[in-house]
């Protein structure tokens, strides 16, 4: 489908970097007082901090500093959903992963992939 999960407003994205990023670095990057807040989906590490959802108090703040990847496939915001594992869940809960994968690449600069991840993608 054409333009599906097309921002509103346009967004001019940096080019993808795939840099390794620590588990602990990746951590650190929660948004906590002002700082980056970093999301990754299937190892792949995105740069939300533009975002307030994201940020300390809002909505999706489980998944700042984490891979959220398990948690985004069950559209659930628990802090005990948000762990990398997917592989293990239901055909539509990946199909649900995927289409935030394709959101977030449309919205959310590439900054890395977290160091040893093994939840990525089979390419």
């Amino acid at each position: 489908m054409a333009g599906k999960f097309e921002p509103k407003t346009p967004v001019i994205l940096d080019p993808p970097n795939y840099d390794p990023i620590s588990l602990e670095d990746l951590a650190l990057a929660n948004g906590a007082e002002g700082g980056k807040c970093y999301v990754a989906i299937k190892g792949v590490v995105y740069d939300v901090t533009g975002n307030k959802a994201y940020q300390p108090g809002g909505s999706y703040n489980a998944f700042a500093g984490k891979d959220a990847s398990h948690a985004l496939a069950k559209t659930s915001t628990k802090p005990e959903d948000v762990k990398p594992e997917w592989q293990h869940l239901d055909d539509k809960e990946k199909s649900t992963l995927n289409d935030w994968v394709t959101f977030f690449s449309k919205r959310y600069n590439i900054v890395g992939t977290v160091e040893g991840a093994t939840n990525r993608e089979e390419e």
